[in-house]
């Protein structure tokens, strides 16, 4: 299902025709909030977005759409746009920037880039929940308790969040979080990495124990880092504590008033 988000009728009726005769399923909102519902109730695998909505800007409904529908491509439709603007809309993970007038090859080359990228994300995903459950199912075969790979145990961060480790657990208050072992070993490299950029490379290592190419690494964590993200959301500004260096890798960086 693809969702088109514009105020301008014109646009969403080409579009819509366009992508009907395409083949697609299509939705759509004339505004920020109402796509954001539609985020929230549909499965969405690419949304069109056009920069000057009523009711929030374009940059905006993307920041909020990603934490609604972390794995939904995102292409924003823009009537030019600065340089300020396309350096958001890349630090908020944009799958592309298309100016108007919309040239229909170019929205369709887009759309086929983005299903192609969430298949093979989806996918990636797949394999390493398998690889997770196949290590458990070893472990639990020869008896393997494990250790805690290191000393910590309960952490107190930011904001009166505490993190239990040795449990799996995050929790502040009534509002309690559990942590897979992958999620929580993520968690925990982090923690005792706090402020340095960690590579991509390196996060895959530390995690599974093996080496991947440069291409690989990045489609291994997407999934994983956005799973814990959206765990962190549950407490205030947790979202925001790992912080993606583009191209690069990650870094956690706790920055809350506590």
């Amino acid at each position: 299902m693809i969702l088109i988000v514009s105020e301008d009728k014109t646009t969403q009726e080409s579009l819509s025709a366009m992508l009907l005769k395409e083949g697609y399923g299509v939705s759509s909102a004339t505004a920020g909030q109402s796509a954001l519902d539609t985020l929230e109730s549909k499965e969405i695998s690419v949304t069109l977005i056009a920069l000057d909505l009523p009711d929030m800007s374009g940059i905006k409904l993307l920041q909020n759409a990603q934490k609604i529908s972390p794995g939904t491509k995102i292409i924003l439709l823009a009537e030019g746009g600065s340089m300020e603007t396309v350096i958001e809309a890349i630090r908020y993970n944009a799958h592309d920037y298309i100016l108007k007038p919309v040239d229909s090859d170019e929205i369709l080359v887009s759309i086929t880039k983005a299903l192609a990228r969430l298949d093979k994300e989806k996918r990636v995903r797949l394999l390493v929940e398998q690889l997770d459950d196949t290590v458990q199912k070893l472990k639990d075969m020869m008896g393997y308790t494990g250790k805690p790979k290191s000393s910590l145990k309960v952490i107190s961060l930011p904001g009166g969040v505490s993190l239990d480790l040795t449990r799996r657990e995050m929790w502040r208050g009534a509002v309690k979080e559990r942590l897979t072992p992958t999620e929580a070993q993520l968690l925990e490299i982090f923690v005792t990495n706090w402020g340095r950029v960690m590579l991509h490379g390196e996060l895959v290592f530390l995690l599974q124990g093996f080496e991947v190419s440069d291409d690989e690494a990045p489609e291994i964590l997407r999934p994983l880092i956005s799973r814990l993200r959206g765990k962190l959301d549950s407490f205030p500004q947790g979202a925001k504590w790992i912080t993606s260096v583009r191209g690069v890798g990650y870094v956690f960086d706790v920055d809350v008033p506590v």
